[in-house]
């Protein structure tokens, strides 16, 4: 299996991102080094908790611009939840703050809806577009976990790969090239997270 780059921005625990990707045979370096960064030939951003310490996690650790790097490189770069919302633009949590910019987009707060509990939390359907090459072999309305307060809206229809029913459609999974993002956390969606996981690293 490919080395991968699990990059620790200093936000919440990686370790279960690790050791999934360790059971599905990945040699995972987890690094803060932007140099290292680069030398990745799969790299995963995961993240927790709130978009802007997430964000700024990245920036005091100087690895906004390698990221930015990877993914001008064709590089294969996954983010997973926060991780996912940080591609974006623009995150609304907790204030304005303005994320790596890598696909065009918002990440937003559900509505308000009175039977609708947020945060967004357990286990929910995906429905996968036909062609979307992370969901290889993962059968439609396959059951991953969620835990998030926000949502990524992008701003191309097209860069959306996989959308789920809470309260709202919203795009839960994108693609634009080799950037890909994934809203659940695949590290804790049992076997259709690590066939998840094991598809981004088979990516060329």
């Amino acid at each position: 299996m490919n080395d991968v780059i699990l990059i620790d921005a200093g936000t919440g625990n990686l370790r279960s991102v690790q050791k999934a990707l360790e059971t599905i045979g990945a040699n995972v370096l987890r690094t803060d080094d932007p140099q290292k960064v680069l030398n990745g030939k799969k790299v995963i951003i995961p993240g927790v908790g709130a978009f802007g310490d997430f964000m700024l996690g990245l920036r005091e650790r100087k690895l906004e611009e390698s990221v930015k790097e990877i993914a001008q490189k064709r590089i294969p770069l996954l983010g997973i939840c926060v991780g996912m919302q940080a591609l974006f633009e623009i995150g609304e949590e907790m204030g304005e703050h303005k994320g790596l910019g890598i696909l065009s987009g918002n990440v937003i707060p559900f509505p308000k809806m009175p039977e609708l509990k947020i945060p967004h939390t357990g286990w929910n359907q995906l429905e996968v577009k036909d062609e979307a090459r992370l969901f290889n072999q993962i059968e439609n309305q396959s059951y991953v976990y969620f835990n998030h307060s926000y949502y990524c809206q992008p701003k191309n229809e097209s860069d959306a790969i996989a959308q789920v029913n809470y309260g709202i459609n919203y795009a839960c999974a994108v693609q634009y090239e080799n950037i890909y993002g994934v809203q659940f956390h695949p590290e804790k969606s049992q076997s259709v997270g690590l066939k998840i996981l094991k598809n981004f690293l088979e990516l060329t």
